[in-house]
């Protein structure tokens, strides 16, 4: 496994970003201990959750599950890096209560405790806030994130979902408090969704903060989906995100490409989409959220997997990128 320093600090994480997500609503607790086993025997260090995973009535199940594979000692939770998030509403009985959701500092407070007791974990290395909250200001939000610091309950904070200009507006507010602001950005990006290039990733890049991208294969529809879809692979591979985009005729051609240019290669779609990632100015590394060991194995190929400037080119052909702003939209 390769690693990197997350953004412009000195903490050292792995190139995959292990996702959570399925863990609860498609993997049960044992299989999903069983993939954390291997991603940390593979070397993967960096896990990432939030409060709301799970979802529905189990909010927090995924956090649950990741405390009790921690409670089974072996330095589990001493090798991982674990981030997790907060925004989304986590009122008693699952109604949704005032003051249970966003980036309040009661809330906050709120929040990582319970994370805290979920996870069997005494801090938090990573604490994102998993969208941009308009309503509460960059000063309160920070005010609860140093105390949380002081109090040794989280370590660094980073934001998901968030646009160019909210990055330099919260590390702005950050700075004139001495505060050392966000140190990542988890945003929605892959082969066939560039936007971040224009704001997003430069903003990051700018600040020092690290980039995690979310959907690598941009809901399966990177992964072979045509193929699969034609193999009589799984319905999944063909829902969802991936279903709306390739209802579109350009993006079902762009995929058919893609697919036909990789088979002429011999390599696996998903591992491309992966391996195209780490190439990228700015990114520390994608999540990958399997729902197997063997999709995890697959995801780990991609970090040896080494593309040639002409595949890159070709890459680019086929999902060009929007180009940097204000270019992007502008002569």
């Amino acid at each position: 496994m390769e690693y990197t320093q997350l953004g412009r600090t000195g903490l050292k994480v792995s190139r995959l970003v292990l996702g959570t997500m399925n863990f609860g609503p498609q993997t049960d607790e044992a299989g999903s201990h069983a993939i954390m086993d291997a991603a940390l025997d593979a070397g993967v260090n960096f896990f990432d959750t939030a409060n709301v995973y799970g979802w529905g009535d189990d909010k927090g199940r995924t956090e649950e599950i990741i405390g009790t594979w921690f409670a089974k000692g072996g330095g589990r939770r001493e090798k991982v890096v674990i981030a997790t998030k907060v925004f989304g509403n986590m009122g008693p009985d699952g109604a949704d209560w005032p003051n249970h959701d966003r980036l309040s500092a009661v809330n906050i407070r709120r929040a990582v405790d319970a994370s805290l007791k979920r996870l069997r974990t005494d801090h938090i290395d990573l604490y994102q806030f998993h969208h941009v909250d308009r309503a509460t200001p960059w000063d309160e939000i920070w005010q609860a994130i140093d105390v949380l610091v002081q109090q040794g309950k989280i370590v660094y904070a980073g934001s998901s979902n968030h646009a160019g200009w909210h990055i330099a507006q919260a590390n702005e507010a950050a700075r004139r408090r001495g505060s050392l602001g966000l140190v990542s950005e988890q945003c929605l990006y892959n082969l066939a969704e560039r936007r971040a290039e224009m704001e997003v990733i430069p903003a990051a890049e700018g600040y020092g903060l690290g980039v995690i991208p979310w959907s690598p294969l941009h809901g399966g529809l990177l992964g072979g989906v045509i193929r699969k879809a034609k193999e009589g692979g799984s319905a999944r591979a063909a829902s969802g995100r991936s279903a709306d985009a390739l209802a579109n005729t350009k993006v079902r051609e762009q995929v058919q490409a893609y697919e036909d240019l990789l088979d002429k290669h011999g390599l696996q779609p998903g591992e491309v989409a992966l391996a195209w990632l780490l190439t990228r100015p700015g990114v520390t590394g994608p999540i990958v959220g399997p729902r197997t060991n063997e999709q995890l194995a697959s995801a780990l190929r991609a970090v040896e997997l080494e593309l040639s400037a002409e595949l890159l080119a070709q890459l680019d052909e086929i999902f060009p990128g929007p180009g940097p702003s204000p270019e992007a939209f502008a002569w």
